[in-house]
């Protein structure tokens, strides 16, 4: 049987930030950016919160089987912002105001962020922790790089990890070349697919 993938829409906001924060509370990016152990189960899902309602209002939300993953697209255009982008500055205001780290990992990430090209930028994807394993981010990333290829667009997104960053290996996606250092914590690598069939 398939996995059936639809669009999301606001009615889902509370159970997606479930997901998002039960499937990142222990990525090795949310633990830099919230070490403490207990202020990062009281503020992390208000954090991934922000990335969800960016996702919602300006760019395009998949589930996959009910709530069992997600993926948070964003098509970004060509050219260098006309304005600084202030998605940095509400992560920190709206999760911890007095942590520096929640806006910094937003400003690090920006700064390598490619413009010079149109293209597709996952922000995030999730799978549930207890259905990992079962093929469900390939299949949500499927129909938009399906599409991406179709219409000569590539893609974009940051691996938090090793294990993430082979997993968009396998899937056409390639290191850019220039990690992200995030300081006395981990690398984060930037990825960039271009359409097949270019």
């Amino acid at each position: 049987m398939g996995v059936t993938i639809r669009r999301a829409a606001e009615r889902d906001r509370e159970s997606l930030v479930r997901l998002l924060d039960e499937a990142f509370t222990d990525d090795p990016v949310s633990s830099w950016v919230f070490p403490d152990v207990a202020r990062r189960r009281e503020v992390h899902g208000v954090f991934m919160g922000v990335f969800l309602d960016i996702a919602l209002r300006e760019g395009r939300v998949d589930i996959a089987d009910e709530g069992a993953a997600v993926a948070l697209w964003l098509r970004v255009p060509a050219g260098a912002p006309d304005e600084e982008d202030d998605t940095p500055v509400r992560m920190r205001e709206a999760a911890d105001p007095d942590n520096e780290r929640a806006e910094l990992v937003g400003r690090l990430t920006g700064a390598v962020h490619p413009h010079d090209r149109e293209h597709e930028y996952l922000m995030l994807i999730a799978a549930d922790p207890g259905r990992q394993g079962e093929g469900l981010g390939t299949a949500l990333l499927a129909p938009v790089l399906e599409r991406c290829d179709q219409d000569g667009v590539p893609a974009y997104l940051e691996a938090s990890n090793m294990r993430s960053r082979q997993l968009y290996e396998r899937l056409g996606f390639a290191f850019t070349g220039r990690a992200v250092q995030l300081p006395d914590g981990p690398q984060m690598f930037p990825m960039w697919r271009e359409p097949k069939g270019r």
